[in-house]
Parts: C-alpha cells; sequence; structure tokens
C-alpha cells in the first residue's frame, strides 16, 4: 500500500523544524526512522497533511557519553548505532542489552531511540529502561521570542499507549539515559512467539548490593504488562526471596488476542526471578564480592 498523499518538509535545523511545527498546527507528524510512522502512513492509519523529516538536521546525530549523567543519545541516532558504540557498551552495558533485544537487525538499521521512546508503544524497550533508570527527554519548541527546551522525565513523559504529554509543536531532540551505580547489576529479558516480535511480557531490572554482596536495593520495569511502563520497586521482596509473590502482586495486565492476564503476570513474575539472579551476580562481580556471575 502507498502512503496518503501529504507535503513533505526537510529542514536543516532545529530551530527550522520548530518553527515547522508551530507553523503548520495540529496536522503534521514527525519523521525520523519511520520504522512505526511509515506503516501507518501506508495502512491509512495516519494521515497527516504535513510531514517534517527531522534527518538532515544538524546535531540530532550526536551521540555522548558523560561521566556521571549517562548516555545522552540525539534525535536521529539509529538503535544499530548504539549497540555498535565500545565507548556506551562499557559506560551502560543495560541500555546496550535492551536495545539488542528491539525487533530485527533491518529495524535497528533505520529505527531511532528517540522515536521509540516517543512512539511510546507499550510493548517497546526503550520506554521501560528509561522509566526504569528515572531517565528523560529533551523537548524544543518555537515559542514568542526563540526556541524553548523544556526537560521530560519519564514518569511525566507517557500518558498512555501510544500517547505521550509532549506539546504537538514539541520536537524531541535527544534522551538521556543515566548510569547505573557501581554496585548495581542488571538484567533484560522477554518472552515473544519468536525472537524480535513484541514481547509477550518483558521486564528489565537493577539490584544494587553492599560491600558484601548483600542486596540492597531493586526496581524493575515492565513491558507489555500495563498501558505505560510499569516501574515496581523490587527492594521489600529481596530480602525473604519473595520476588514472584511480589511482582505478581503489583500486576494487573488484562487479556488480549495474544495472552491471557494471567499468563502475562506469571511470565513477568518468572522473569523478574530470573533476572534478580542474573543481576546479583553482575553486581558482585563489579564489587569484587565472593560470588559468581549467574548467567541463568
Amino acid at each position: 500500500m502507498k502512503p496518503p498523499p501529504f507535503t513533505y518538509h526537510r529542514p536543516a535545523t532545529v530551530e527550522a523544524a520548530a518553527r515547522l511545527l508551530a507553523e503548520l498546527g495540529d496536522d503534521v507528524k514527525v519523521l525520523a526512522g519511520g520504522q512505526s510512522l511509515v506503516p501507518l502512513l501506508n495502512f491509512r492509519l495516519a494521515n497527516p497533511e504535513h510531514l517534517v523529516d527531522i534527518n538532515a538536521v544538524r546535531g540530532l546525530d550526536e551521540l555522548h557519553v558523560h561521566g556521571v549523567e549517562g548516555v545522552e543519545v540525539g534525535a536521529t541516532v539509529r538503535h544499530a548505532r548504539l549497540l555498535r558504540d565500545a565507548e556506551v557498551a562499557a559506560a551502560h552495558p543495560l541500555l546496550v542489552d535492551a536495545t539488542g533485544w528491539i525487533a530485527h537487525g533491518v529495524i535497528r538499521n533505520r529505527g531511532t531511540v528517540c522515536g521509540s521512546l516517543t512512539h511510546a508503544d507499550p510493548a517497546a524497550e526503550l520506554p521501560a529502561v528509561l522509566a526504569l533508570l528515572g531517565g528523560s527527554v529533551e523537548a524544543v519548541a518555537w515559542r514568542v521570542g526563540g526556541l524553548a527546551t523544556r526537560r521530560i522525565g519519564a514518569a511525566e513523559l507517557f500518558d498512555g499507549p501510544l500517547t505521550t504529554t509532549l506539546a504537538l509543536d514539541e520536537l524531541v531532540v535527544a534522551a538521556t539515559f543515566p548510569r547505573l551505580g557501581t554496585r548495581t547489576g542488571w538484567a533484560v529479558d522477554e518472552l515473544a512467539r519468536r525472537r524480535g516480535d513484541y514481547a509477550l511480557a518483558g521486564v528489565a531490572l537493577t539490584v544494587s548490593v553492599d560491600d558484601d554482596g548483600a542486596p540492597t536495593g531493586g526496581r524493575a520495569a515492565y513491558l507489555s504488562c500495563a498501558p505505560t511502563p510499569l516501574v515496581v520497586d523490587l527492594t521489600p521482596a529481596l530480602a525473604d526471596d519473595a520476588i514472584y509473590d511480589h511482582v505478581a502482586a503489583a500486576l494487573d495486565p488484562t487479556d488480549d488476542i495474544h495472552a491471557s492476564g494471567d499468563y502475562r503476570r506469571h511470565l513477568a513474575a518468572t522473569l523478574t526471578v530470573r533476572g534478580v539472579a542474573r543481576a546479583l551476580g553482575r553486581a558482585r562481580a563489579r564489587t569484587g564480592a565472593d560470588a559468581p556471575e549467574v548467567t541463568a
């Protein structure tokens, strides 16, 4: 199928892109990687009058690793580039691990990190990771007097399935994923009918330990289990090994054509138990505690 007709715009600067969004009103879509938007256009599920292609905008393809803040990803940085970057892999293995679960290689070659966040699919990996880490996006808009910038935390960004709190004229220019602590391990796991399909349930989690390797806290973010990424505090369940029951009580997924809510709950809780063991092993390995890394 072919998309409906639209007027194509290709700005070269952030200011020009923001001006276009302000001038064109609410009948406009932004194109970055296009891996979600193009199918929506082709199936006539989206029918914008204007399409603003930001791939030529200078500065949006930058990828930076900061000392404390974490990894800053520009709006046109592709998933595949993130996976290939050795500095990112060393600084933020959780982010790279989660990115590797996204769809298939051909999708990751074009799809963008920020595009995944703004698409806000509750079955997507990167919104869950941003929520887990307490990350944020930077959005700009053209206001009277010039360019206005707003930083939006993950807790305020996601509003529902495929919806965010971004204003219609706001453009996300970057996302920041905070680093893990030095005593923190991670795990990402999900289950789909076929690798690369949307997950029936998935989890990204972190566990922190003390100098002796005992767990001191943990958090988990779930995909395909709620309308938005759902973050659960695992800390109360770590000491008495009650992780499965703790997660099962916290989740209330709905039934759909792919799986029942009860099955998703069971799957998410089981993945969490496995993930906590893996994250504990990694945390202990990072701190030098006398415990082997768990790989099961």
